[in-house]
């Protein structure tokens, strides 16, 4: 809706799942280049698997944190009826 926005690709930079998603979004899009090209700058290349957060912290199953973003994540809702969207553009 706003565009490209490096906050955005920040927030989920940490694992290889969430770039992932990231990539798949962004490349539905059309601002996939940007997004692989701002990660590369920040030092993030194919062969990190494991999320940054499990090397810097290895005790990490022991914080609040963790447990709390991993299994109570508040459910996200679209702004957008993206399935509706593409039944009016395959009209």
């Amino acid at each position: 809706m706003y565009g490209y926005n490096h906050r955005i690709a920040d927030m989920y930079m940490v694992s290889k799942c969430q770039r992932t998603a990231v990539e798949v979004a962004a490349g539905e899009l059309g601002i996939i280049d940007d997004v692989n090209d701002y990660y590369y700058n920040k030092g993030v290349r194919w062969y990190h698997f494991a999320p940054y957060f499990m090397v810097k912290d290895p005790l990490f199953l022991f914080k609040k944190a963790f447990w709390s973003r991993t299994f109570i994540e508040k459910s996200y809702q679209s702004k957008f009826d993206y399935q509706k969207m593409q039944l009016e553009l395959s009209i």
